[in-house]
């Protein structure tokens, strides 16, 4: 794509079709994870899913801390360095693989035993996280360079490259580790299906980038990264502490099964996280855009017709969720269906706070803006440590869900402070997210109700939906005829 700078039609039709295409993809391959829930959770005991999702979440804690977080540069970078612009992604993700490497190395000399015992590891484990941690790395630098760049084609199709492989295959071991009767191999035998196609695909794209742009030491690239990313680490690190960390301490303070059932709560809610994140990855290119050509007044309209599609997204989830976890899990996962509530408003939460933290980002301002994520991230932890012990382990999605809260709140706080305007309003962003809360939380009333009772609700609400927010639609369909 041409870097000069595209008329404001140009730009939307652009934007339009490499996101929308986008999202397709991402909802289609992301989701083939969430559709064999099913078989995941009847192949595996209810702790060792709980074993395979906790596993999950240290990698995705230790990715952006372990690389340094320098793939969020990426997005900016484009309008800061566009005549170079491969060369400076190639250049940064090598100093990523070495900030991997280093901590590896260290940890493997010297730590690795109490490294593996409170993370719960064996060696298969152990050397999965190390190759993950590279590969992975490289996923995000080539997928954030192919969006700012709206080109959508190469990057879905890596995905799917990974993904479809990466499924099939953990299925696959999952049953002839059924078949052989070695229940004990099951969690290894998962890791290994599902983590090895994607450590194949993440170093053949790394190796690809250093190819396209050249693998050199420049001083100016390392420097202008660690300027921006570095602030953003605590922000990062504390995302996925608020992201992971319940799971990770209700394993630790109640135990396996418990872990179980608030990991399959965790996976409903993850039908909406992969929708936000890839929605979010398409509109960020855009907004950069309106930004950088002083348009922030473009920005709010639309991102209302977005939240509140995810709101009410969120809200079939939590009336639909009896359906959705007996599918999902069966019987044993019931007490799930309480949990989801919380759980996709937590969620919707944190996309909320999205809007505010984009400004601090185009401004480069990542220091305040992680500072008000890590201020967020202790809440968190505070009242997971407090609530999980006095009132069991379903306390920990509230905790998660008002943590959210808070970060909305601070982050919109920060936005106007630092960079002395929003592109959203702050107040009635917080309204509409306790209205929604609210009615997420009443929606499970009517599970003790006939069951048509609330598919009627479901029809009726879904109508009202459409029509209040076809106005939106339309633009979007009217912009796809073009």
């Amino acid at each position: 794509m041409s870097q000069e700078a595209l008329s404001a039609k140009t730009l939307n039709r652009k934007a339009a079709k490499a996101g929308i295409f986008f999202v397709a993809v991402q909802i289609l391959v992301r989701g083939l994870s969430f559709l064999l829930t099913p078989v995941y959770t009847r192949l595996v005991s209810k702790a060792q899913y709980g074993e395979i999702r906790v596993y999950e979440s240290w990698l995705l804690i230790l990715v952006p801390l372990l690389s340094l977080a320098m793939y969020k540069s990426v997005a900016r970078a484009k309008y800061d360095h566009p005549d170079d612009y491969e060369e400076y992604v190639a250049s940064v993700q090598g100093l990523s693989h070495l900030s991997v490497a280093a901590v590896f190395l260290v940890i493997t000399l010297f730590f690795r035993k109490q490294f593996m015992d409170f993370m719960g590891l064996d060696w298969i484990m152990y050397i999965f996280m190390i190759l993950y941690c590279f590969a992975y790395s490289s996923t995000n630098y080539y997928q954030a360079r192919e969006r700012q760049l709206l080109r959508y084609k190469q990057s879905v199709i890596l995905t799917a490259l990974m993904m479809f492989p990466a499924s099939l295959l953990s299925v696959i071991l999952l049953w002839l580790g059924n078949r052989w009767q070695k229940p004990e191999w099951l969690v290894d035998l998962r890791i290994i299906g599902f983590y090895l196609p994607q450590v194949a695909g993440g170093l053949c794209v790394a190796l690809l980038m250093f190819k396209q742009g050249g693998f050199r030491i420049r001083k100016k690239y390392w420097k202008y990264a660690l300027g921006f990313s570095l602030p953003l680490i605590p922000e990062t690190l504390s995302i996925q502490i608020m992201n992971q960390s319940d799971k990770i301490m209700v394993r630790k303070m109640v135990g396996g099964d418990p872990t179980g059932v608030f990991s399959l709560a965790t996976t409903v809610s993850f039908i909406i996280w992969v929708i936000e994140d890839a929605v979010w990855a398409a509109w960020l290119p855009w907004l950069f855009e309106k930004l950088d050509r002083k348009e922030a007044a473009d920005i709010e309209r639309p991102w209302t017709y977005i939240s509140y599609g995810f709101a009410y997204f969120s809200w079939a989830l939590v009336i639909l969720s009896p359906e959705i976890v007996k599918v999902l899990g069966g019987s044993r996962y019931e007490e799930a269906i309480y949990l989801v509530a919380p759980m996709v408003t937590g969620t919707l939460f944190r996309f909320f706070s999205f809007s505010f933290t984009a400004m601090q980002n185009y401004r480069k301002k990542t220091f305040y803006c992680g500072m008000g994520t890590v201020a967020a991230m202790l809440v968190n932890i505070v009242l997971n440590a407090v609530c999980i012990h006095f009132f069991g382990y379903q306390a920990a999605a509230y905790t998660t869900a008002f943590s959210y809260f808070v970060l909305l709140l601070v982050q919109g706080i920060l936005e106007k402070k630092v960079c002395g305007m929003r592109c959203v309003t702050l107040w009635r962003v917080l309204l509409r997210s306790l209205v929604f809360w609210a009615v997420n939380e009443l929606t499970v009333l009517t599970y003790t109700g006939p069951t048509l009772l609330r598919w009627g609700i479901m029809l009726l609400v879904s109508i009202l939906a459409f029509w209040k927010l076809w106005p939106g639609l339309n633009t979007i369909r009217k912009q796809l005829k073009k």
